[in-house]
């Protein structure tokens, strides 16, 4: 009798722990949600538009994908499954190319999330692997001559980009070459944007094709496992997109990424056209506090990083530092202090900083300035 009372008393215990596990895990909280500040006249969205679930060659549920955007606090993503390659079809047979975006928006109908309607082309080279977003009806993109899907999405209104355009499988020497069909689809408006990383790879070549062709410039996580498991666990955000939307709608998203208003960020990586990329870099950077060293003329300068990524500067001013390397790191969330030796009090300061870990061409990074102005410069 103990023995049982024991064991179900033990039981309840266990249970009480797995159902109180999965109403925090469905509370949609994370440790370590993806922020960007917005910029001046537009919002910051941060998005996922490539990934996979079961319905293509995914290991999780469409619900899965939606949960896990929730918990990274995402704005956006779409579930891009591949139209042609079905390697889960005898296990779950759907005819319906549309059935994991509607899976999606069902359990995203209650919450902050936008869900945007999207479909991979999945070809060889020339072809290669292309993903059609923003599109009606996915079924239509369905046929045997290569050129009638790139048609048939235009004329939903999608956006299209050319993923992993470097992945060794369909360019052996690991470096994208644009073919003359893809030179034709961006001609003809049928290809619009580029991935410039994609997983964990970053293609400074992507990147001049994106910048010669007018691309937009994408990153995306491509995911077909958790991305607890490919991602957090290592202590580290998915490859995404910021969009830099004029409202939090899909036709604003749709428009932004059409007018190339975007940053690919993976972590301490960051890469877009300078245009987008320093504002978002100097409003995720906050003077803190600004004054003099009592009876010296050492400035101490406290930068507050607003965002969810590690940033990395050099000074690229004529005052040198006092104390500290002229490379820093700004740890995510968290500050760091710089002693400037202005050599004089001053009562404000262009704080020049070039950043590291961010590009606007390949091996080309921005240099950003803030107007700091000292609290009472005595």
């Amino acid at each position: 009798m103990y023995f049982h009372l024991r064991s179900s008393l033990l039981a309840f215990f266990i249970l009480g722990l797995v159902f109180n596990n999965y109403g925090q895990q469905h509370s949609h909280q994370s440790t370590r949600p993806v922020t960007f500040p917005d910029i001046p006249g537009y919002l910051s969205l941060t998005t996922d538009l490539h990934q996979h679930t079961v319905f293509s060659d995914g290991s999780v549920w469409p619900d899965i994908r939606v949960m896990e955007a929730l918990r990274e606090g995402l704005d956006v993503i779409s579930l891009t499954e591949h139209l042609e390659y079905q390697p889960h079809a005898e296990d779950i047979p759907h005819p319906d190319r549309n059935r994991s975006y509607e899976l999606a928006l069902a359990e995203a109908e209650e919450h902050d999330l936008i869900i945007v309607h999207g479909s991979e082309i999945t070809r060889g080279a020339p072809v290669g692997h292309n993903n059609a977003v923003f599109i009606k009806d996915a079924n239509t993109l369905l046929d045997a001559d290569p050129k009638v899907p790139f048609k048939e999405a235009k004329d939903q209104g999608a956006f299209v980009f050319w993923n992993h355009p470097a992945w060794y499988a369909q360019q052996p020497k690991g470096n994208p070459v644009l073919s003359v069909f893809q030179k034709d689809r961006i001609q003809s408006g049928e290809l619009h944007g580029i991935e410039v990383i994609n997983t964990t790879d970053y293609s400074e070549e992507a990147l001049q094709i994106a910048l010669d062709q007018n691309l937009t410039i994408m990153g995306t996580s491509d995911i077909h496992g958790l991305i607890e498991w490919d991602y957090i666990d290592f202590g580290k955000h998915r490859p995404l997109t910021v969009v830099f939307a004029k409202t939090r709608s899909v036709d604003a998203v749709r428009q932004a990424l059409m007018e190339r208003r975007t940053v690919a960020i993976y972590n301490r990586l960051w890469v877009g056209r300078a245009q987008w990329l320093i504002p978002l870099m100097k409003a995720s950077v906050k003077i803190a506090e600004a004054s003099y060293i009592p009876e010296t003329q050492i400035l101490k300068v406290v930068l507050e990083n607003q965002t969810s990524s590690d940033l990395l500067f050099e000074n690229a001013m004529e005052y040198t530092f006092y104390s500290s390397s002229p490379v820093f790191e700004i740890p995510a969330g968290e500050t760091v202090t710089l002693q400037v030796k202005t050599l004089e009090i001053k009562n404000s300061l262009d704080l020049t900083l070039k950043a590291l870990g961010a590009y606007t061409a390949p091996k080309e990074h921005p240099v950003i300035s803030w107007n700091v102005v000292v609290e009472d410069p005595k």
